[in-house]
């Protein structure tokens, strides 16, 4: 089973603050999708060595590099949900 990214209201371009859709002027939640869905442009900045899971362990692929700030190919993250 592949996990993706989900075409959810919280990924949209639409969303406001008090979880309210722009285009459609009612409340949403995580579950919830349309056609009108744009996906939100954004930097994800918070992948580095000190949101890695391998960061200081024996799995670290870059031991001698590894430092915060700074990211590779083998980059896990400490927490994830699905």
């Amino acid at each position: 089973m592949s996990i993706r990214l989900g075409n959810s209201c919280v990924n949209c371009e639409n969303l406001l603050e008090g979880n309210t859709c722009k285009k459609h002027g009612v409340q949403v939640g995580n579950s919830y999708t349309c056609d009108s869905f744009e996906m939100k442009a954004a930097l994800k900045t918070e992948q580095n060595c000190i949101s890695c899971v391998r960061f200081e362990t024996s799995d670290c692929a870059n031991p001698q590099k590894a430092a915060p700030g700074m990211s590779c190919n083998h980059w896990a993250p400490q927490t994830a949900s699905a």
